[in-house]
């Protein structure tokens, strides 16, 4: 079985392109990942686009866009929505097709970073590092033999004991 999984923050810029990219590459085809922000911004930073060129991707086969493609009729059923920033956890979302279990893994924004461009460059490997550590522990997760209660525990545990748990 695919799982669908959306990640989102509000301007679909940095983190949650950054997430779409490393579950992509990590899963093995177990999931399909998709990323949207609810106010994109209309483009993809490019520290972002260097961090997914690294892991051996485009930057065409990237785009921010909004959450609204994904609430639409005939959109993909989505299993699994995670908020990687705060602005989109309080927010209202759409109905998701599908009834997907949700959680939010908050990291710091990136793209919000000044600096030289070596600090800047450090906050958005930071960010992948974290989102990396937070999609490891969930690929780590028995989706197939867990009950709905325990996963959607797991799910959101993940975001509270990601650093203590990568040890």
């Amino acid at each position: 079985m695919t799982y669908n999984i959306l990640f989102l923050c509000t301007g679909n810029s940095a983190r949650s392109i950054i997430a779409e990219a490393v579950l992509t590459k990590e899963a093995g085809g177990r999931f399909k990942a998709y990323s949207a922000g609810s106010t994109p911004r209309g483009e993809v930073n490019l520290h972002a686009l260097a961090l997914v060129e690294a892991l051996g991707f485009t930057a065409s086969d990237f785009r921010s866009k909004s959450w609204d493609e994904f609430a639409r009729p005939g959109a993909p059923a989505l299993d699994f929505v995670i908020t990687v920033c705060d602005n989109a956890a309080g927010e209202v979302c759409p109905v998701w097709p599908g009834q997907p279990m949700t959680a939010h893994w908050g990291i710091p924004d990136p793209a919000a970073a000044r600096g030289t461009p070596a600090e800047i460059a450090a906050a958005f490997a930071e960010a992948a590092r974290q989102l990396g550590t937070r999609i490891r522990l969930f690929l780590s997760l028995p989706l197939e033999t867990i009950d709905q209660l325990s996963l959607q525990t797991r799910l959101r545990e993940i975001h509270e004991n990601a650093d203590t748990q990568a040890s």
